[in-house]
């Protein structure tokens, strides 16, 4: 009965075509007693693409007298595809209490998925201890849905103890955990992981070098990068157009543009809107502002229509590259585009290229007068340029409106701090101190790490834990020293305490950069770059002083700190002390 039911289900384009496919087979008496072929309707119903089908099958499942396992399982199914996969979830827990019938491997898995795509782990959590209960947790499929849930959820040491555990592996359990692990910025491990998966046999495929290479990324270490880009070629898996965009984006964000332009030009798939936007915003964060507009000028001629992404992109090389009227030229291009509908990033990204040209009250205005409401963001970016030009009043009237939006992010407090800090104004530092400890605002420790052959080093400020400590200390020392010598001064306006000038310079001197500097330094070769990445942005006394170190020592050193990378070579920055 159920196949004679399916050709009639394929004819089905409308939802008025279900339902007079409905009609006959109630007539036929099919729905009342043939589960199967009604389990069949109801699941072409809740899957099908015809508007409203899906709320029309659980219309007719609650009008279902004795609902049998499968009937129940089509529902969820489709609402676990739908644009909102909870209801899924609350389908089944209600299921649970009102339904005779009951759950199968299906069902739990129905519902498992749709916990992965509405990140629901405390839910996936329950409906894993029923899975055990009902005698379903051999199943491999539920197994790898679960870990699916646990990895993308964030719930990575769950992740990884079920993956441990399961006697059955295929690829999909591989790539679920590979990039769980990457993008939980866990990223050794996603690297490590990907290597046994080779040893024991398993062939990675697009998804899973797509995941190792974002872990590549977030090391910041070409040779990883270089050498899983090398693998990728191997297998041919660089035609595959997503492969490569994400190759483009890890190179960039390993600091080699020219590397990435390599991949981008090289690619054996065609290009796609996602390719010219991943280059041009490369281009841009390694402040190379004017070939980010040539490519994006190239990709309007080559027939592909600029999106929002694409105009932000843009908009940011601008921002990065110091390039005020390119940057407002653009925006107005974008403003006469009726393509495309300028949002917020697009004013944020305005609103950052002109507070760091120091043109504060035009900054202000774009905030204003904007059609949507500021978010956060964009008075906290209008804060930090506040904290660049030393403008208290515009820094104090910014500071109140994070205020009345709620935020409690601890660089705000720091901001306006290191504002009050370089106007000698204590009272006001213990102030916003105090304040922070009356909220409960933690701030977030800087650190940095660099590879040294394959080991990754981390250091915190004023770091006392490295086994190299003492030589460590004395090269810093020395260095400081020297860069004495070609005129340099700390910069000790921004350090948060009423002390002496001397304690001050101390606190400085041990910033996490300048530890990882040294120790690169000490144990790299002597023509060898420096790479470091720290988690927040450099402070203008570390970026003086990897300029001064770059040139005094005749050493390359690239550090990428939270919104973009600084080549020091020759005393100068790529950024052009613009950042």
């Amino acid at each position: 009965m159920a196949a004679a039911v399916e050709p009639l289900l394929q004819k089905c384009a409308t939802l008025s075509h279900i339902k007079q496919l409905q009609a006959h087979l109630i007539t036929a008496g099919v729905f009342e007693f043939y589960p199967s072929p009604r389990s069949k309707f109801l699941e072409f119903c809740a899957t099908s693409s015809a508007a409203g089908s899906l709320l029309y099958a659980a219309d007719i499942f609650r009008h279902i007298a004795f609902p049998v396992t499968n009937d129940w399982n089509a529902v969820i199914r489709g609402l676990a595809q739908s644009h909102q996969p909870a209801d899924a979830v609350i389908f089944y827990r209600r299921g649970l209490r009102v339904l005779t019938c009951k759950p199968d491997a299906l069902t739990c898995s129905f519902t498992l998925k749709a916990c992965a795509r509405a990140l629901a782990c405390n839910e996936a959590i329950q409906i894993h201890s029923q899975v055990v209960r009902y005698g379903f947790i051999a199943d491999v499929l539920l197994q790898t849905t679960l870990l699916d849930v646990y990895a993308k959820s964030g719930y990575l040491d769950d992740a990884r103890r079920l993956f441990d555990e399961m006697s059955k592996l295929d690829v999909t359990c591989w790539n679920a955990m590979i990039a769980g692990l990457a993008q939980g910025n866990r990223p050794n491990e996603a690297l490590q992981l990907f290597t046994r998966m080779r040893d024991v046999g398993f062939k990675p495929n697009a998804i899973t070098v797509i995941g190792a290479l974002s872990a590549c990324a977030q090391l910041g270490t070409i040779r990883e990068g270089e050498s899983m880009y090398n693998y990728i070629k191997s297998q041919n898996l660089d035609a595959n157009e997503q492969v490569c965009n994400v190759a483009i984006d890890m190179f960039g964000k390993c600091g080699y543009v020219g590397r990435a332009y390599r991949v981008f030009n090289d690619m054996k798939c065609p290009k796609t809107l996602v390719t010219w936007n991943t280059m041009i915003m490369v281009m841009g964060t390694n402040g190379e502002g004017l070939e980010a507009l040539k490519l994006f000028d190239q990709m309007d001629k080559e027939g592909f229509q600029p999106d929002n992404v694409s105009y932000l992109a843009a908009l940011c090389a601008c921002n990065h590259a110091g390039m005020v009227e390119h940057g407002i030229k653009l925006f107005e291009t974008m403003a006469e585009d009726d393509s495309v509908i300028p949002n917020i990033k697009h004013y944020g990204a305005m609103v950052d290229l002109l507070g760091r040209s120091g043109r504060l009250n035009e900054a202000y205005n774009i905030i204003d007068s904007i059609p949507i409401k500021p978010d956060i963001v964009l008075w906290q970016t209008l804060l930090g340029a506040c904290k660049t030009y030393g403008n208290i009043e515009m820094a104090e009237k910014a500071s109140r409106k994070l205020a009345e939006l709620g935020s409690s992010s601890d660089g705000d407090f720091v901001l306006l701090s290191n504002i009050y800090a370089a106007h000698h104004r204590w009272k006001d530092v213990r102030r916003v101190r105090d304040s922070m400890k009356e909220k409960e605002v933690k701030k977030v420790p800087g650190f940095s790490y660099i590879d040294i052959d394959g080991v990754i080093h981390k250091f915190v400020n004023g770091d006392q834990s490295h086994s190299d400590l003492q030589p460590i200390y004395q090269k810093l020392d020395e260095i400081k020293c020297r860069i004495m010598e070609h005129g340099y001064v700390p910069e000790t306006d921004y350090v948060l305490h009423d002390i002496g000038t001397e304690e001050k310079q101390n606190a400085l001197n041990y910033h996490s950069e300048k530890l990882a500097v040294a120790f690169g330094l000490l144990s790299l070769g002597t023509t060898s770059p420096i790479r470091v990445n720290k988690n927040l942005r450099i402070c203008g006394d570390c970026h003086e002083v990897m300029k001064l170190v770059s040139k005094v020592y005749e050493r390359e050193i690239i550090v990428r700190d939270r919104t973009r990378f600084h080549r020091f070579k020759d005393g100068l920055c790529s950024c052009k002390d613009y950042w």
